[in-house]
């Protein structure tokens, strides 16, 4: 017993200094998102245009690091903005799928090709979703709101009294740097560290517990393996980046990488939680859409991508996690360390949640702490207090938000 725990967590831990410099630089990228990407710029984009809006929000969604929880509430907020239905679906899919945190850890653990695979499947499914939709539900302008101009860093003008050409001057660079990495290595990382170190354990697991033999028979490749991932990864709560050393596992095991390409696009964009909430804020119309757009283009890609291995007659066992290899030593052991030492509060906060008994916030970000007085209760229910301090913990899981943006787009 005590072998096969050493077993799992040196595995574990092997995958877990491959990819930890590539965590903390897409860390490094979403915290700068954060700060230079302005919401009121971004829904400008995403009402206009049965498909160009869709076609920019699918784009837009790559790079940004959020889970199929996460991204509800900025899909919510987009969706307030003005987004039409079409782009809100497509910003739904392809956040999840990818991030410039997943992109980074799937070019250390996996290989170049998966690399590009993965957000160009994820944007595809993304834009055919939206499209869909928008054809069978076009956007209507009269129902547009108007956008929030207000401070995305620290809520000090509200885009009326003080315009953004005005407000733009009232933070220097470094001063957004400084707060960007700041947000970075804490509310950011806060929100992936749990399930990250859930798929580190996870990866682990599989390469030690589960037979090679079993792996090559069922899901070694074809349309009969990649739909049992589906019926698999659907149902499953994960995020991008801690799916990528799973699949990093499955195919060292002799998944074929289209198959793993499915998980890692489906396991990310669905679990049973969000999919009923989406029922609220998009329709069950839409919902149908979302899921059956990224279940036919996920096989799809799969099986494209397997052509491709074919073609070139490349092993994906053979060339996965070479791209780490690259790297010193020193500074994997480096990176791992400071990565454990930012996940020191996440995972203290997540396990004294586990033995709170329902007390507390529940937030794992530490700008939303409960001795704060916000104006209003922990209980997440929506206020109009925007300075509450909270760093948007406090809206991410509001069903009465999500439910007053849906009631007229039900279908």
């Amino acid at each position: 017993m005590l072998d096969f725990i050493y077993n799992v967590l040196l595995a574990s831990w092997h995958m877990l200094q491959q990819a930890s410099v590539y965590i903390l630089f897409g860390l490094l990228v979403g915290g700068m998102l954060k700060m230079f990407l302005s919401p009121a710029y971004v829904a400008a984009h995403l009402g206009e245009g049965r498909f160009s809006s869709v076609f920019k929000a699918a784009l837009l969604g790559i790079p940004i690091p959020l889970c199929s929880c996460g991204v509800l509430p900025a899909a919510a907020s987009l969706k307030k903005q003005g987004a039409n239905n079409g782009a809100t679906t497509a910003f739904l899919i392809s956040t999840p799928e990818s991030g410039v945190d997943s992109i980074s850890i799937t070019w250390a653990l996996l290989d170049p090709i998966m690399t590009i695979a993965r957000p160009l499947s994820a944007f595809l499914s993304a834009f055919v979703a939206g499209c869909t939709e928008n054809l069978f539900n076009p956007p209507d302008k009269t129902k547009q709101a108007s956008p929030d101009l207000s401070c995305p860093i620290d809520n000090c003008c509200d885009g009326i009294d003080c315009p953004p050409k005005d407000h733009k001057h009232h933070h220097g660079l470094l001063e957004k740097l400084n707060i960007g990495v700041k947000y970075a290595a804490t509310d950011l990382w806060a929100d992936l560290a749990g399930w990250f170190f859930v798929g580190i354990l996870l990866a682990g697991l599989i390469s030690v517990l589960v037979p090679d033999a079993v792996i090559g028979r069922y899901l070694g490749g074809g349309l009969l393996s990649m739909l049992l991932m589906l019926t698999f990864g659907i149902p499953l709560y994960i995020c991008a980046t801690a799916s990528t050393p799973i699949a990093a596992a499955f195919i060292m095991k002799g998944v074929s990488p289209g198959t793993a390409l499915v998980f890692l696009l489906v396991g990310p964009a669905t679990n049973i939680t969000s999919l009923s909430v989406l029922v609220g804020l998009l329709g069950k119309r839409a919902t149908v859409l979302y899921l059956s757009s990224i279940a036919v283009i996920s096989v799809l890609c799969g099986l494209a991508v397997d052509a491709v291995y074919l073609s070139f007659g490349i092993s994906a066992v053979a060339v996965v996690g070479k791209a780490a290899e690259i790297l010193p030593g020193w500074l994997m052991t480096s990176a791992t360390f400071v990565l454990l030492a930012l996940s020191i509060h996440p995972l203290y906060t997540i396990f004294m949640g586990w033995f709170s008994n329902g007390k507390g916030c529940g937030c794992t970000s530490g700008s939303c702490s409960t001795g704060d007085s916000h104006g209003h209760a922990h209980g997440h229910k929506p206020t109009a207090d925007i300075d509450c301090g909270c760093g948007g913990s406090c809206q991410t899981v509001s069903p009465v938000q999500l439910h007053s943006i849906s009631k007229d787009n039900k279908q």
